[in-house]
């Protein structure tokens, strides 16, 4: 497939990173690596560590990478082992690290992978397909209760209870249209003509639990920082609120001196230095 994809605040990431030939930098969240195309071909001595949990987007980059791959290293990890990583790279200390947040375009267009409520699919939602649990095993054998708790949290779902009275009722769910067909059911009618899609918000919420996301951040942020030289810069893009506010509360730390803060469409795009 031809690659044509436009990484979100490309222009804006690259900006700020103040990417020196000779530093080093990590892509946490590889993905497409759009990022990390733009920071490899700046560097010259330098040196590029991207991470990413999905081995899809590891294997993807060995092509996309190409050209640069005498100063990029690819590691199949999460984010939050970044100090670990690091270590085992005999690597001290970077000069920059970028986090784009959430699912990437890849994942949600492979319908095999269960990430979209538009393609019918198994119930998988594993960013890493190594990881045991599945949004099949949340949605089958999760109460009522705690399936209800996690639509509310994770997906902000006013309807969260009566879709998790669904889905138990529904059981067993296999696949990504079994679960809309369950969302459709639950969501009055008059609602379902107010929002984009009734299943968007759930979605999000069972994604959010298989991956641990919100619970993986904030000691993800704060090993990044440990991470950073002096001066040392993070850029973080964040696509929801519950991304955005775990990132503005770490920010507002002492560790972090933030310069700016942008918003272009859903996505915030935060940087910060260490002090």
């Amino acid at each position: 497939m031809e690659f044509t994809h436009k990484p979100v605040l490309l222009a804006e990431c690259i900006e700020v990173l103040h990417i020196r030939p000779e530093g080093i930098y990590v892509d946490g969240t590889l993905g497409r690596a759009g990022h990390s195309r733009e920071i490899a071909q700046r560097l010259t001595t330098g040196r590029l560590v991207c991470i990413d949990r999905d081995q899809a987007a590891i294997d993807a980059a060995q092509e996309r990478l190409a050209p640069w791959m005498d100063r990029v290293t690819l590691v199949h990890s999460n984010f939050d082992r970044v100090s670990e990583i690091l270590a085992e790279l005999d690597i001290p200390s970077v000069d920059g690290m970028l986090f784009d947040l959430g699912v990437s375009s890849p994942q949600l267009d492979d319908a095999s992978r269960g990430f979209s409520y538009m393609h019918d699919g198994d119930l998988d939602m594993r960013m890493d397909q190594t990881a045991p649990l599945t949004a099949e095993i949340v949605l089958n054998t999760y109460s009522e209760k705690e399936l209800a708790r996690i639509i509310s949290l994770y997906g902000e779902e006013k309807w969260a209870v009566r879709i998790a009275k669904f889905i138990v009722a529904a059981r067993p769910l296999h696949t990504t249209m079994d679960l809309v067909r369950v969302i459709d059911a639950a969501v009055p009618a008059a609602e379902r003509r107010k929002v984009s899609h009734p299943a968007r918000r759930t979605f999000q919420a069972i994604r959010i639990e298989v991956n641990s996301e919100l619970s993986l951040l904030e000691p993800a942020l704060r090993d990044a920082v440990s991470c950073l030289k002096p001066g040392g810069r993070l850029v973080v893009i964040t696509f929801h609120s519950l991304e955005d506010r775990i990132v503005k509360q770490q920010l507002a730390k002492d560790f972090f001196n933030e310069e700016c803060m942008i918003k272009k469409g859903k996505k915030t795009f935060h940087n910060v230095i260490l002090k």
